[in-house]
């Protein structure tokens, strides 16, 4: 009996995304929109654009089916002026890594240490170097357990210099209370994709 060589296990690999590919595109609408599963409902995915030159300025965004349904300016890790701040492997400095993520219930009175109010728990993520995982992921903002603004800095949101974060994805308060109320008009993303 013959080894199997790596050529062949990447042909077989290749072999199988194809297929994979095609079985994506039997289920796309005639629209060439994807077909909504069985119960007839658009699947929603978050999708977080990191943005390289500005990591402030990034976008998280909500997307049903194929059709983007809304666009927030938001932001990950101590942006670019940090040594760390786009380093994915760098635990509370740098930004959230790529790849996909589970999405959590959203809350609206989330009362950790740090995050207050409205918060949606990520699952944790091994980074590239394979051997830093980053925990306690969160999409959230600056404000009170009950979704206001506090008088401490942790709590209350002065602007864009907030849109920095221990890694976690960051919103303004206004903007995260407009993402929960357009998750509210669909089906519960089930995942979040990094970029």
């Amino acid at each position: 009996m013959s080894a199997t060589s790596p050529l062949r296990v990447r042909a077989a690999a290749i072999g199988l995304s194809a297929m994979a590919l095609m079985t994506v595109a039997a289920v796309t609408a005639p629209s060439g929109r994807a077909a909504a599963p069985a119960g007839g409902a658009a699947v929603t995915t978050l999708k977080f654009v990191r943005n390289s030159a500005d990591p402030q300025n990034s976008r998280l965004l909500v997307v049903r089916g194929n059709e983007t349904q809304a666009v927030f300016r938001a932001g990950s890790g101590l942006g670019r002026g940090h040594a760390k701040g786009r380093d994915e492997c760098a635990s509370a400095k740098g930004w959230l890594p790529a790849g996909t993520y589970t999405v959590g219930a959203r809350q609206t009175r989330y009362n950790g240490n740090l995050i207050k109010g409205y918060a949606i728990p990520l699952s944790n993520k091994t980074c590239r170097n394979g051997r830093t995982t980053r925990t306690e992921l969160f999409i959230h903002s600056e404000m009170t357990r009950t979704g206001g603004q506090g008088s401490t800095e942790s709590r209350r949101w002065d602007g864009v210099g907030d849109y920095k974060s221990a890694g976690c994805i960051k919103l303004a308060p206004e903007d995260i209370k407009k993402l929960f109320r357009n998750l509210g008009r669909g089906a519960a993303p089930k995942r979040l994709v990094v970029v």
